[in-house]
């Protein structure tokens, strides 16, 4: 059993080029996607690397030069063995295959087989296909369906082909994953005007206020159902699942190479996914505060207070964090309500805040009235003042509560091409819904639902209850009750955003050295928790697997705090 080489491809001059001329490069993200599943790899600036390098296993050909040099390195590696793959890129290629790059497809829906984990098609906002061009073309296998504009569409084009080349394989995606990811999470634009909103009148965003959800990648046709009461909410996480979609494919071209490809799981050991209950504290009423506290030491759960200056007594934050509680702060930008969006007075309330309050160090941020503008000047703001994580990302009307962003992950986001799309130093953990039950956003029919799409991505449930709402309406404390219950039933477990934040933190500075004959992961740095590795088993392997993942059998080590070390390994495993 032997430890796969992945290279990724980031073209130094191609991304330069992209940049200059004020083009957005998302392909770097497909890094991120490896790092969160902690997958080993190294990263290339330019082809040159691909001689100097020890022979890698397969490259990922996120960013490269469309030429004719380009085309001829890459087809001599595959040749001699290696494995390629693409996400709408490497057109090049196209030419020596038989085929020619076709018209651009809109937003689709990409129809995929049984063995990609999905249920559904798959949203899909950048699609790039390739047109056969002669009958003597390359032969290759094509998997799943492009259905252009609603799921049930005639294809228009196949959304996976591999091309044998020599002893290698060129296995090219039409949908550019990584940039519809980010345009899930984060929006197709900057922020500058209202959105337009649900034709059905349930999701009024054209409200004169610039929020998160003026920007969206979603469909408010196709990518909205209905609970059981008639709640329209956002049903379907597809950024976590295209993330999935994205992992296990490499991981199975390796299993069939003979070859394991380690990845972390997403909690320690003993958590599956996480539920997270958030609040805001408008009005600063100690009252609404004392009420919430009763509910939460009944439930026996902790939450996160978002604060709006100038906060609660200081004796009511004293109480708060005394119980386990996190103290956040609920930035307000929101005019109507004496709020500015500006950067100094985000550190300006902050400071209020940690330190006339006394409330010291936050972690965590919440915008009121999720106000949102541009693309990346929250995250700077965040990272200028240490906040390290943020919520501000999610639904302000009823009809868009659900996956709005097609995520329950935490993520570092991207900047826009003015910050040559770097990721922010800042976890965004978005939420799902506010108060649930008073008649302004959804009722809580969405709750079951919402924690089942959240269990199969081993993800965050994030809910938003007001204190104030807790205080003055029995059917919302009923609505967190319920949620508890509910979540409880499912295995998950109440985090803080601030231990969200600490985990992620933790399991990122966690880097998979290698694996044991026996198929146990071996690892380098610490974390607090038990950390859980697969290593998933070639295909023909003697070792036995304890579980299978993304249809593979997998070897499962939990890395114990004790002995989490440079190559270090646990024996608790199995």
């Amino acid at each position: 059993m032997r430890l796969a080489r992945i290279g990724v491809l980031l073209d130094r001059r191609t991304l330069e080029r992209k940049w200059g001329l004020q083009l957005n490069a998302w392909e770097c993200y497909v890094t991120e996607i490896l790092d969160r599943r902690r997958i080993p790899y190294e990263k290339m600036e330019s082809l040159d690397e691909l001689e100097s390098l020890e022979r890698l296993d397969l490259v990922i050909a996120a960013a490269m030069p469309e030429t004719n040099d380009s085309a001829e390195r890459l087809w001599r590696y595959a040749t001699s063995g290696g494995l390629i793959v693409a996400y709408g890129m490497a057109d090049v290629l196209s030419t020596k295959l038989g085929h020619q790059r076709g018209e651009l497809i809109g937003a689709s829906y990409i129809r995929l087989p049984e063995r990609f984990g999905v249920k559904r098609p798959l949203r899909a906002l950048h699609v790039s296909p390739w047109r056969r061009e002669a009958e003597a073309a390359q032969a290759y296998d094509s998997t799943g369906e492009v259905a252009p504009d609603r799921p049930d569409a005639i294809s228009a084009a196949p959304a996976l082909q591999s091309f044998p080349i020599g002893d290698g394989l060129f296995s090219r995606w039409t949908i550019d994953i990584p940039a519809t990811i980010v345009g899930l999470q984060q929006g197709l634009h900057p922020v500058l005007a209202d959105g337009p909103p649900a034709p059905d009148g349930s999701a009024a965003i054209n409200d004169g206020i610039l929020k998160a959800d003026d920007q969206i990648g979603m469909d408010w046709r196709w990518d909205r159902m209905k609970s059981d009461t008639g709640v329209p909410y956002f049903a379907h996480p597809y950024a976590d699942l295209w993330r999935e979609v994205l992992i296990g494919h490499l991981i199975r071209l390796c299993a069939e190479r003979g070859l394991s490809l380690p990845f972390a799981g997403y909690w320690p050991n003993g958590v599956n996914q996480v539920a997270l209950l958030s609040h805001d504290s408008d009005g600063n009423f100690d009252e609404h505060a004392n009420s919430t506290l009763n509910l939460l030491e009944e439930c026996g759960i902790t939450s996160c207070w978002c604060m709006l200056e100038p906060g609660y007594s200081l004796g009511m934050h004293n109480r708060i964090a005394a119980a386990g509680h996190e103290l956040a702060f609920h930035y307000n930008a929101y005019e109507v309500d004496d709020g500015l969006w500006d950067g100094s007075e985000f550190a300006r309330q902050l400071n209020v805040l940690t330190q006339d309050r006394g409330i010291g160090r936050m972690v965590s941020n919440k915008n009121h009235i999720t106000r949102f503008e541009a693309y990346g000047e929250l995250f700077r703001w965040c990272e200028e003042n240490g906040i390290e994580a943020d919520q501000t990302r999610g639904p302000s009307k009823r009809g868009n509560v659900g996956f709005l962003f097609g995520t329950s992950h935490p993520y570092f986001p991207a900047a826009w091409v003015d910050e040559r799309n770097r990721l922010y130093n800042v976890l965004e953990i978005g939420f799902l819904t506010q108060d649930l039950d008073i008649g302004i956003w959804a009722d809580s029919s969405i709750i079951a639902p919402i924690l089942d799409e959240v269990k199969n991505v081993e993800g965050v449930a994030h809910f938003l209850a007001h204190q104030v709402h807790i205080h003055n309406r029995e059917e919302v404390r009923e609505s967190v009750r319920k949620l508890v219950r509910e979540a409880r039933a499912r295995d998950f477990a109440f985090w803080t955003s601030s231990a969200i934040n600490e985990w992620e933190r933790e399991r990122r500075a966690l880097c998979i050295t290698g694996i044991t004959e026996d198929g146990s992961c071996l690892v380098s740095g610490s974390a607090k928790s038990d950390a859980v590795f697969f290593v998933p088993l070639p295909q023909g392997s003697a070792v036995q697997g304890d579980e299978v993942r993304y249809g593979v059998p997998c070897r499962r080590t939990i890395l114990s705090t004790h002995i989490c070390s440079e190559g270090g390994i646990s024996d608790a495993n199995r």
